[in-house]
């Protein structure tokens, strides 16, 4: 009786123990996340891009590890609804207040940090997360949108405009404190090429050279400040880019880069005039390069399929191994990525991948009452079509409070003395200046948006079928503005010390607002409408 006891213990045991292995080996082959992302960089300009005059060995060597993607958009091209996109799966429409800029964030929408952090995963972030805005509480606790910040360890930066986290030893101080056969997520959060730059300091630290840039967008005059601006940009982008080469550096050394999804983007295009914040070419594509050595297969792909930011939280669920449903998450717009990891084709992988909605409602302030400035529009078949909704508003926020939907630099201080000092018009139209309410473009030809077709007669079939498929997908996602209530975005708390700027401004009342210039508000402005 008591060998049969015994024996019954020891094959009890064997079960038990048998399982936790099982179950540690599965919690192993789960992968790793480490996901970066540049605050403000537009696509073309890395490495692996063409681009000579910013150089990006570890985006580089990403691409060609991995996947390089040519057609990666975001819905929304503003730094907290394009992060809100990417944390829960879902496009800024679909967001309620996190569709606008620096809002409240929705209670009900849980993010895929913090679903995974609730099963299994060890979650950290470091630096700018979702931001700027309230993320609000549950249970009386702050919430953590991209997961627990690991900010403890600072450097000295080499310039003023940039931050003093130093990343990459946050990241090994995540690693060491991660439990063992545990797989992790991480948020790498650059603050960087975030607006201010220290002036000259791609050229006098980064070793830039005026001549190098080959092309300077054709809405902007070709001058030197402007291309000293773009060369102190290029130098808070590489930056970025160096703590992520030492980020894959420390996972090949503990030997987790194997099992580890590396993917590498930015959350809107670069903070200069007419990209950041707008809805152009250059505001909503943006880079994208991912690598999973154990996971994708055919690595070295360049891959043309339509990327939105939405698709990246449906594919940690799947690799995960969770729904949505046991993930506590909403329903998710965004399509898992791994029919293309797992391909071994480039190129255009999946058909149905061959558009991308663009929008945008309230950004920073600066209207009458906080209203924002709303835009939809498509992607396809090398076409850009924008419908702006409220054409007599000034796109950029209104000219007496210093078009606070553009970031104060040397490039938009330029373009506004060409029309107060010169006289002229043209790059103050461009970028500054009020828009038709329907914009067609022709990227393959026209990549800056420069010539809008949607009057030319020999566009009208494919401007009409554009608009016919943009409202009927918009329709589809239950977008308030198209569905007769979009002015419930403008009703939305924001969150910001600056809220009701621009009345509180004109009553005479001193507003601080140091995202811009002081030289950008026009306090005598006349313009024929």
């Amino acid at each position: 009786m008591k060998n049969n006891l015994k024996f019954l213990s020891l094959f009890l045991i064997g079960i038990f123990l048998s399982c936790e292995s099982k179950k540690e080996n599965k919690e192993a082959d789960r992968p790793n996340i480490l996901f970066a992302i540049a605050d403000d960089a537009s696509w073309k300009h890395l490495g692996a891009y063409g681009c000579n005059w910013v150089k990006t060995p570890g985006f580089d060597r990403v691409a060609k590890e991995g996947l390089l993607f040519n057609n990666a958009y975001t819905s929304n091209a503003k730094c907290a609804p394009s992060r809100a996109s990417i944390l829960t799966g879902r496009n800024s429409w679909q967001l309620e207040e996190a569709a606008n800029h620096s809002p409240v964030f929705p209670k009900k929408f849980k993010t895929y940090a913090e679903a995974l952090g609730e099963n299994g995963y060890y979650v950290g972030s470091v630096a700018k997360g979702w931001a700027p805005g309230d993320p609000g509480e549950i249970d009386g606790k702050k919430r953590e949108l991209t997961g627990p910040k690991f900010d403890e360890f600072l450097t000295i930066p080499p310039t003023s405009g940039i931050s003093n986290n130093d990343y990459s030893k946050n990241f090994e101080a995540f690693l060491e404190s991660k439990p063992q056969n545990t797989p992790f997520c991480f948020w790498y959060g650059s603050q960087e090429p975030h607006r201010g730059f220290e002036y000259g300091s791609g050229i006098h630290k980064g070793g830039g050279r005026l001549n190098e840039i080959n092309e300077v967008p054709t809405f902007w005059p070709d001058v030197d400040s402007i291309r000293t601006d773009m060369l102190d940009y290029a130098y808070e982008l590489e930056y970025f880019d160096n703590h992520l080469e030492r980020m894959l550096k420390k996972l090949e050394e503990t030997g987790e880069l194997e099992n580890t999804i590396v993917i590498v983007t930015a959350d809107n295009g670069m903070a200069f005039p007419r990209i950041k914040g707008d809805s152009y070419e250059y505001s909503n594509h943006l880079p994208l390069a991912i690598m999973w050595p154990k996971g994708i297969k055919n690595p070295g792909r360049v891959i043309d399929d339509f990327i939105n930011f939405s698709d990246f939280a449906p594919t940690y669920l799947e690799l995960a191994g969770l729904t949505v449903e046991q993930a506590g998450m909403q329903e998710m717009i965004g399509r898992s990525l791994t029919d293309i990891f797992y391909s071994e084709k480039e190129g255009m992988v999946n058909p149905e991948r061959n558009y991308q909605l663009v929008g945008k409602e309230r950004h920073d302030v600066g209207r009458p009452n906080d209203q924002g400035y709303p835009i939809r529009g498509i992607v396809k078949n090398g076409f850009l079509f924008l419908k702006n909704f409220k054409k007599e508003c000034w796109p950029k926020g209104n000219p007496e409070t210093g078009y606070l939907n553009t970031d104060g630099s040397p490039t938009k201080t330029y373009i506004l003395d060409t029309r107060r000092k010169k006289g002229e018009m043209k790059y103050w139209q461009l970028n500054f200046g009020k828009r038709e309410s329907e914009e067609l473009y022709n990227i393959d030809l026209d990549p800056y948006c420069i010539n809008n077709l949607a009057d030319n007669k020999e566009y009208t079939s494919v401007k009409e079928a554009l608009r016919s498929e943009m409202l009927l997908k918009l329709t589809e996602q239950e977008d308030p503005r198209i569905v007769g209530e979009g002015d419930v975005f403008d009703n939305y708390k924001y969150s910001g010390a600056v809220q009701n700027f621009y009345n509180r401004y004109m009553s005479g009342e001193s507003v601080p607002a140091g995202w811009v210039n002081e030289s950008d508000f026009e306090e005598e402005f006349e313009m024929s409408e």
